[in-house]
């Protein structure tokens, strides 16, 4: 990408949609107990608003990559964070569990395509052998939405409704967008774009063997974090703010998470990363479910959740090494398999607690799940290994 005098600017701006996101995705989780009980629903019910805007996303990321391949970037972008914000504000104010289930659904479509194309922006601003930094630029914005956007959310939900933990995020999408008109560099459409063509990706093992992981390994964060405030006010006396803190340590560790991830990714390898983020995913999942019933201990299972996020990083990495010329679709499908693990992990944690096997066994679905996601790694690396990829290079150190 040649230099441009806004393109900081534009990464800020691209940074305040991603912040958006991540406000309204996990907002929606430390919320549940408080719509919940205004819809008159039941906790795993609940959770179908969570897993509503999860597939959303699942469906809307191949769906948006192939109709913005010939779109100008700066409009593809602003169109898709604007739309976000006007699902969200839907969400605050139309009534009922059913319009809320189908605006959660529709707020997901343009996440993936939003997010995708955002972090190849950031990573082809940067030289080839520091993409890493790139990708982790664009989810410091979700990250650091955990640290403030969430609590904030989570503070107006309860003093004021719920609602307002989706209206938050609304306006800020809209602003992003408004801002990304504004400062995002005119380049115009990629002139050889074949829309059919990032279909491609889909039909790459390599591509789907890493989405894969993604799907199944990050199923056991979302079992774990969407009912962690309901578990909270459950099992503790905890204090009033205990659940903006639980959410705010999330979002420390996430952002750690990131920027660990992205030298972790340069240093050992996609592979290398990888594999220890995903056992330590697997280690904080236990420690989550021998925490409950101790708020303090399970606030600090929150801030190790998050920390092991990072694992998006050396994802979105190798997806970027193996996708070829489907760069946007593997973006966007990398999100995807996010948000499928999004709907997966909550659904299952649901049935769990549905059957009276109590709060701790979100986190006991949460190891296997991890578990699963290991094994699904072992698969992406003995395929990549039959492909003849080279292993084992390592990239500089930092």
């Amino acid at each position: 990408m040649p230099p441009q005098p806004n393109l900081k600017l534009a990464i800020l701006a691209l940074g305040l949609g991603a912040f958006a996101i991540g406000t309204s995705e996990f907002a929606a989780m430390g919320l549940l107990p408080w719509y919940a009980s205004d819809l008159g629903i039941s906790e795993p019910q609940a959770g179908h608003v969570v897993s509503a805007y999860a597939l959303g996303v699942v469906v809307g990321a191949p769906i948006t990559s192939i109709l913005g391949a010939r779109l100008p970037r700066r409009r593809y972008l602003a169109a898709l964070i604007a739309a976000y914000g006007v699902m969200n504000l839907l969400a605050a104010v139309l009534p009922g569990y059913g319009t809320l289930v189908g605006t959660r659904f529709l707020a997901g479509l343009p996440h993936g395509g939003f997010l995708g194309v955002a972090m190849l922006f950031a990573a082809d601003a940067l030289p080839r052998d520091q993409r890493a930094k790139g990708v982790t630029q664009v989810l410091l914005g979700l990250t650091i939405a955990n640290i403030a956007g969430v609590p904030l959310a989570g503070v107006l939900g309860q003093g004021l409704g719920w609602r307002w933990g989706f209206a938050l995020p609304g306006v800020l999408a809209l602003l992003a967008g408004w801002l990304i008109l504004r400062l995002a560099p005119r380049v115009g459409a990629p002139r050889d774009a074949q829309p059919l063509a990032e279909l491609k990706a889909l039909r790459n093992p390599a591509v789907m063997l890493i989405l894969l992981v993604g799907a199944i390994g990050f199923g056991g964060l979302f079992a774990v974090y969407s009912y962690l405030s309901a578990a909270i006010l459950a099992t503790t006396q905890a204090p009033g703010w205990a659940i903006p803190a639980a959410l705010s340590a999330f979002g420390i560790g996430g952002t750690l998470g990131s920027i660990l991830a992205a030298r972790l990714t340069m240093r050992h390898g996609t592979w290398g990363a990888a594999l220890r983020l995903m056992l330590f995913m697997a280690a904080t999942q236990a420690f989550a479910a021998w925490a409950v019933g101790n708020w303090g201990l399970m606030l600090a299972s929150s801030f190790l959740l998050g920390l092991g996020s990072g694992m998006v990083v050396p994802l979105q990495t190798r997806l970027m090494e193996v996708a070829g010329e489907a760069q946007s679709m593997a973006a966007a499908m990398n999100h995807a398999a996010f948000n499928a693990a999004n709907a997966l992990g909550p659904w299952l944690a649901g049935l769990a607690l549905a059957a009276g096997w109590g709060w701790r066994s979100s986190g006991l679905v949460a190891v296997v799940l991890s578990g699963a996601g290991l094994l699904a790694l072992g698969l992406a690396w003995w395929q990549a290994r039959l492909a003849g990829d080279q292993l084992h290079d390592r990239p500089a150190r930092v």
